[in-house]
């Protein structure tokens, strides 16, 4: 569809409440973000983040929302990493794998809630945590007991807004208000980052400046590339006779995304490496300044990150994509693979697929993950988010072709009701 085509979405009335809706919520949401709480030691916190890079890439999920120490700082964090965690238990737990597989849209809507609950206590945990870390690091002044559950307990509160916000966009079916929210929070960051470039411009380092962007501009390109490719897998269906009518008897294709996983990996990799780092800025000590340094640095910390989203591309795939179900389904349906048996022999074969795509996607990911930290060693140009941080970028591209996608949808499916 043309750009003119897309524009049409403002002259239908019901469409055009539907964007503005989504507006107004990034609206609701960058106010959260700009709330922060009380005594914030602004000058502590440029040395924070400047010192503990970690903490940069949390803060990219939030939309800066935790650099600017304010009531949403946790952003979405808690009830993404309850929904990883609840799918992980499906592996251990066959009655919520049941649950969440079989269950239909009923027992989508019950995991969903399951998720909810289990986000209240991770908020209280991770909110206790990040205020007794910032104390510890003379952001915040000490909390007395009764300030200090007030403080939890806001923070709580405005990570559950913003799930209950995402919730709204997502009811009017132009997207997932999750990964929108997140999508704003970037957005929104991105005059900073241009205004930081922009600011510790050096006419000595145009060099340096012609390899950024040219580093970024592949990047940008290598993402785009990645969140379109599929491998497609021939299925033909066989052919059936019913009464007097012929069914099945077709060829179509199952497209496999060469990044099926999405995003999900580096998020959940990130939380699990920067949970060591956090615990042991809560306690004072050579031990504890130890594994703080040990997970600060540079090179290990770019191994271990690039390994575990490695890793999770795999497992967290194999949790939300079963090549034996889909098995078992294309053999109901008739359909089969050629030259491929039906039923065990289809399922290796799409495990094997699924195997030989996900090293290649596995490899992305984590070429993503690291690619702000090498891009900045590279050209010594600090502009962590939205230009070079292929995290950011692979969350604007996948965000924006789905919100496209579904606006298209929309769109034809009201000119075919006109006709």
């Amino acid at each position: 569809m043309k750009l003119k085509n897309y524009l049409l979405a403002f002259k239908i009335k019901d469409l055009r409440n539907k964007i503005l809706f989504i507006f107004f919520i990034f609206a609701i949401f960058r106010l959260l973000a700009n709330i922060p709480v009380p005594g914030v030691d602004k000058e502590a916190v440029r040395e924070f983040f400047s010192k503990f890079q970690a903490f940069g890439l949390l803060n990219l999920f939030t939309g800066g929302a935790l650099e600017r120490i304010s009531i949403v700082m946790l952003g979405l964090g808690p009830y993404i990493i309850a929904i990883v965690i609840l799918q992980l238990l499906t592996l251990i737990f066959p009655s919520l794998e049941k649950l969440y597989k079989e269950g239909g849209k009923e027992g989508r809507e019950k995991f969903e809630q399951y998720g909810r609950i289990l986000t209240l206590p991770l908020c209280i945990f991770q909110s206790f945590g990040m205020l007794q870390l910032f104390v510890r690091q003379g952001i915040l002044p000490p909390f007395s007991i009764l300030s200090l559950i007030s403080s939890v307990l806001t923070i709580s509160a405005g990570t559950l807004l913003l799930m209950w916000l995402g919730e709204l966009i997502s009811e009017k079916n132009l997207g997932n208000g999750v990964s929108l929210l997140i999508f704003a929070g970037i957005a929104a960051d991105f005059p900073n980052n241009l205004f930081q470039i922009l600011s510790t411009f050096e006419s000595t380092q145009i060099f340096s400046y012609l390899l950024f962007f040219v580093f970024s501009f592949f990047i940008i390109v290598g993402v785009c590339i990645v969140t379109e490719a599929r491998r497609k897998i021939p299925i033909t269906y066989a052919k059936r006779v019913r009464g007097t009518r012929l069914f099945g008897g077709v060829s179509t294709y199952l497209p496999i995304p060469v990044n099926p996983s999405g995003v999900m990996p580096i998020i959940f990799a990130l939380s699990l490496l920067t949970f060591p780092s956090t615990i042991a800025h809560f306690f004072s000590g050579e031990i504890a300044q130890s594994i703080a340094n040990f997970f600060n640095n540079f090179l290990i910390h770019s191994i271990l990150y690039f390994l575990l989203v490695f890793v999770f591309t795999f497992f967290y795939t194999f949790v939300v994509f079963e090549p034996k179900t889909l098995a078992e389904n294309l053999q109901k349906l008739g359909g089969f693979i050629p030259g491929i048996r039906p039923g065990k022999q289809t399922q290796e074969y799409l495990s094997f697929v699924l195997n030989r795509i996900l090293v290649f996607g596995g490899i992305f990911l984590g070429f993503i993950a690291i690619s702000p930290q090498i891009v900045q060693t590279i050209t010594q140009v600090r502009a962590f988010s939205f230009l070079v941080g292929g995290t950011s970028l692979l969350i604007i591209v996948s965000v924006v072709l789905e919100t496209v996608s579904k606006l298209k949808a929309e769109i034809e499916m009201r000119e075919y009701d006109r006709i």
